[in-house]
């Protein structure tokens, strides 16, 4: 039996009932501004209320209809945004043209840059239904080690099948500078630990950063690499777990393929890792049957055909980066406290992470 004949039996089973925030919790838009803009380019926004999908810390999204038809906005939250995060033009860019090499691109449709209408750019892109499974399995599926090698699998052939498509083909040639990319990636992350230092233990700051930027590799052909690729960045079809989308393109470059393999596993979680791994409650792939790193890392070698002396440096770099990542949430949480409850323990969580990042450093952890 394949991994394609498993009965995934999720077929009319509504798998995550709090797709859609609750009304109290929904960042309010100005849905009257955006109606009276939309309207000047020919478009009908309704009849359906927007409804404010749940999950995640970073970028809103909204279903919405455009001329009776389901899509969705897209904006950056509220307040100062890291440099190269939350970027709707970019993303805009390589929505617009990406679907046609890469399928599970969803089309962009639409972008808006007048701060007047929401606040903040913004753009409109095509709605793909399906299925999110963010930090655990749903009923019905956890416990099966079937459903965790299927979505193993899929998760690193998808990302086999984005760092094979020609940048050209997709017309996006000229996307980002990849000469270089690796290198100017320490020194964004090792800036933005910078501005949070005095959360951090200085001393591990100062150790990891030294230690990767002795240890650069050389550039490489570059490819489109999507730079936040996870579990619940794929939408997933209901009944087959068949992948339908992969979204959150906002960071999305050219760059090395294997960085974009380095964040992947840098939310992969194995039941024996330290808590602080398990605290960033991103992936279910503690749970049974789901791939060990080093499996996935093998076996998106085999399928890109592609070759690596030292995984070291890109593990240490994406370890620093979800520890950054989480000191900035908790950065912005304790400047303009919100109703994200887990926001309070991202300070600790921040630091320990930057701790295992110099545990691997020191080969005590991998």
């Amino acid at each position: 039996m394949s991994a394609d004949d498993i009965d995934c039996g999720v077929n009319g089973m509504s798998l995550h009932p709090g797709e859609f925030s609750e009304a109290a919790e929904a960042v309010p838009q100005d849905w009257a501004s955006l109606a009276r803009y939309l309207a000047r380019h020919g478009t009908v926004l309704g009849p359906s209320p927007p409804r404010q999908f749940a999950g995640g810390y970073g970028n809103l999204n909204y279903l919405i209809e455009i001329d009776g038809k389901p899509a969705v906005l897209r904006r950056p939250p509220a307040g100062p945004r890291p440099p190269g995060a939350n970027d709707m033009a970019r993303e805009y860019r390589i929505l617009s043209s990406l679907w046609r090499e890469f399928p599970l691109a969803p089309r962009a449709m639409f972008f808006g840059d007048e701060a007047g209408v929401l606040g903040a750019p913004f753009q409109i892109i095509e709605y793909r239904p399906g299925i999110v499974i963010r930090d655990s399995l749903p009923p019905g599926l956890a416990g099966r080690p079937e459903i965790g090698m299927l979505l193993s699998r899929r998760l690193v052939e998808s990302l086999a099948a984005l760092h094979a498509v020609d940048p050209a083909q997709a017309g996006l040639a000229t996307l980002g500078r990849p000469t270089g990319f690796l290198a100017r990636t320490v020194e964004g992350w090792a800036a933005r630990g910078g501005a949070v230092a005095e959360l951090i233990n200085p001393h591990a700051l100062s150790e990891v950063v030294a230690w990767l930027r002795c240890r650069v590799p050389a550039d490489v052909s570059p490819c489109l690499i999507h730079s936040d690729f996870k579990l619940d960045n794929m939408i997933l079809t209901s009944g087959t777990l068949a992948p339908a989308a992969v979204i959150d393109w906002d960071m999305g470059t050219r760059g090395d393929p294997l960085w974009d393999v380095a964040v992947l596993l840098s939310y992969w979680v194995e039941a024996g890792d330290p808590a602080c791994l398990h605290l960033m409650r991103q992936m279910p792939t503690a749970q049974p049957g789901f791939w060990r790193r080093h499996e996935v890392l093998a076996a998106y070698l085999r399928l890109s055909h592609r070759a690596v002396g030292d995984f070291t440096f890109y593990r240490v770099l994406s370890v620093f980066r979800s520890a950054v990542v989480f000191l900035q949430l908790y950065d912005r949480f304790r400047r303009a406290p919100g109703p994200n409850v887990r926001c309070p323990e991202f300070d600790a969580l921040g630091r320990e992470l930057l701790g295992y990042a110099f545990e691997i450093i020191r080969g005590r952890a991998d």
